[in-house]
Formats: C-alpha cells, sequence, structure tokens
C-alpha cells in the first residue's frame, strides 16, 4: 500500500496554521478522503504533562510523528498543524513519513502577536509564560519545505486551495 500523505503545518502560534488545516481536513473530508486531523493544542489536552522545554517538545513531535506515519502507512492522510518549532523534529518526522508535506505557515511575529486573542504573546512577553516559541525560545524556519504561506498576502481560501493544489486534491 502506498503510504498516505502527512500534511505537516509549521508556523508560529498564532500564524493561521490551525484555521488553514481544519479547513484543508474538512475539504478533504467533503471529498471523500479518509483524513485524520491531528491538533498540537488538542493534542496536549489528551496528554497534559507534556511541557514546553526543547527536550520535551521534541520527545512529543517524535511521539505525533510516530503516530501520523502509522495513520499514513495504512492509507489516511493525516493534516497535522503543531508550531514544531524545530527543524530536527520536523526532519525526524520526514523520514517516519513516506509522503511528508511539510507547509510552513510564514506569518511574520509581529502579526502572530497583533492576531494573539488569547494573549499568550503578552503574558510570556512579560515573563508569566516560559519557553514561549518566537519570544524566549527560538523557532526554526523550514528550509526547504514543500510549500509556504504567507498570510498576510493570501486569504485562508487560498492557503486552503494551494494545499489542495499541492496535495493533487486528495490529500
Amino acid at each position: 500500500m502506498t503510504p498516505a500523505p502527512v500534511l505537516w503545518f509549521t508556523g508560529l502560534s498564532g500564524s493561521g496554521k490551525s484555521t488553514i488545516a481544519v479547513r484543508v481536513h474538512e475539504e478533504l473530508v467533503r471529498r471523500g478522503v479518509e483524513v485524520e486531523y491531528i491538533d498540537g493544542d488538542a493534542l496536549r489536552e489528551v496528554f497534559p504533562g507534556t511541557g514546553f522545554t526543547r527536550a520535551e517538545r521534541e520527545e512529543h513531535l517524535r511521539r505525533t510523528g510516530y503516530m501520523a506515519a502509522r495513520l499514513a502507512a495504512h492509507g489516511v492522510t493525516v493534516v497535522a498543524s503543531f508550531v514544531s518549532p524545530y527543524r530536527d523534529s520536523r526532519d525526524f518526522i520526514r523520514r517516519l513519513c513516506g509522503d511528508f508535506v511539510e507547509i510552513y505557515v510564514s506569518t511574520p511575529l509581529d502579526e502572530c502577536e497583533r492576531r494573539d486573542v488569547k494573549g499568550l504573546y503578552a503574558r510570556a512577553r512579560r515573563g508569566e509564560i516560559r519557553n514561549f516559541t518566537g519570544i524566549d525560545d527560538p523557532y526554526e524556519a523550514p528550509e526547504h519545505p514543500e510549500l509556504i504561506l504567507d498570510t498576510r498576502a493570501l486569504s485562508v481560501d487560498q492557503c486552503v486551495a494551494r494545499v489542495l493544489a499541492r496535495s493533487g486534491g486528495q490529500g
């Protein structure tokens, strides 16, 4: 069986990656594609002990990547939305997956802060949240993603269309 694709959305908190990923998932469901959506925030609710140090994030992503690879190996397209700030972690997941599509939602930090409805960036800047990506923890942008989405220049609909075009519309 040919593995299904893993559509891996990465970018800063507030970049729009989850919004786009949810819409891609909905469209794939509408098209009859066997697909699963995995969101970083939702997964952390299931595994509340997962921390935010570099080592804890990498461990969380390795587990998630393994799960995504297993689903894809059984023909389930995976739409995953994770900050996934470190290149090494994303490269590890790429090696696990037969068809890994790295989608970089390249929204700049100042725009993510402007959009921050939960106030997380402000709290991180005040020191109330530690290891917050983009503030006191780095985000290592992908060097060669399969797709780059600039949400300042593209609408959600345009981003979804580009993802579907890149994946052949079948996931």
